[in-house]
C-alpha cells in the first residue's frame, strides 16, 4: 500500500436538541473512528514501507459549524485534528496527510441530508462565491493532486475545495 484514500461518512440533520446519544456515536463511528482505524492500518503499513500518502475526505464541517448538524460538524472536525497528529508523526517516516474539504457536492449522498435536498442544492450554490455547488470529478482531481509527488511538500492541511463558501 502506497497510497489510503478514506471516504466514507453519513450525516445526520437535527438541531442538537434533538440530537440523541445514539445518533451522535453512529457519526463518530463511521466518519471519524472509521477514518482513524484505517489511517492507523495504512499508517503501520506505509512506516514500514518507506512513506505513503494518506488522504482523508472530509467536509467544510471540518473547519465551521454546521446548524442543525452537531454531530456531523463534530466528526468532521476531528479529521481534521487526525491529519494533523498523521503529518506530524508521519513525517519522519515519509507520511503525508492530508484531508479534503468539500463543500455541498451534487450526489446522492444529499437525498439522505435533507428532505428538499435538490431544492437546497441550488440554493446552497447560489451560497458559494462561485455559484454553484461541486461536481464529484471536481473533488477527484483535489484528492488525486494530494495522493500524487507533485504535492510532495503538503502535509497536514485542510484543503477547502468548496467554491469559496468559507472563505467569508
Amino acid at each position: 500500500m502506497d497510497i489510503l484514500v478514506g471516504n466514507a461518512g453519513r450525516s445526520v440533520n437535527k438541531p442538537i436538541t434533538e440530537t440523541t446519544a445514539s445518533d451522535w456515536d453512529e457519526l463518530m463511528s463511521i466518519n471519524a473512528r472509521g477514518a482513524f482505524l484505517h489511517a492507523r492500518e495504512a499508517f503501520r503499513v506505509t512506516r514500514e514501507r518507506g512513506g505513503g500518502v494518506i488522504v482523508t475526505v472530509g467536509s467544510f464541517a471540518c473547519t465551521v459549524g454546521l446548524a442543525d448538524a452537531a454531530a456531523y460538524s463534530a466528526s468532521k472536525g476531528a479529521l481534521a485534528q487526525l491529519t494533523k497528529v498523521l503529518a506530524l508523526e508521519g513525517g519522519p517516516h515519509g507520511i503525508r496527510a492530508n484531508v479534503v474539504a468539500p463543500g455541498v457536492i451534487e450526489t446522492d449522498m444529499l437525498d439522505n441530508f435533507r428532505a428538499d435536498s435538490r431544492e437546497y442544492l441550488r440554493s446552497f450554490g447560489d451560497a458559494h462565491p462561485l455559484g454553484r455547488v461541486a461536481q464529484p470529478e471536481e473533488i477527484a482531481e483535489v484528492i488525486g493532486f494530494l495522493a500524487s509527488p507533485r504535492s510532495g511538500f503538503i502535509t497536514g492541511a485542510v484543503v477547502a475545495a468548496d467554491g469559496g463558501y468559507t472563505a467569508a
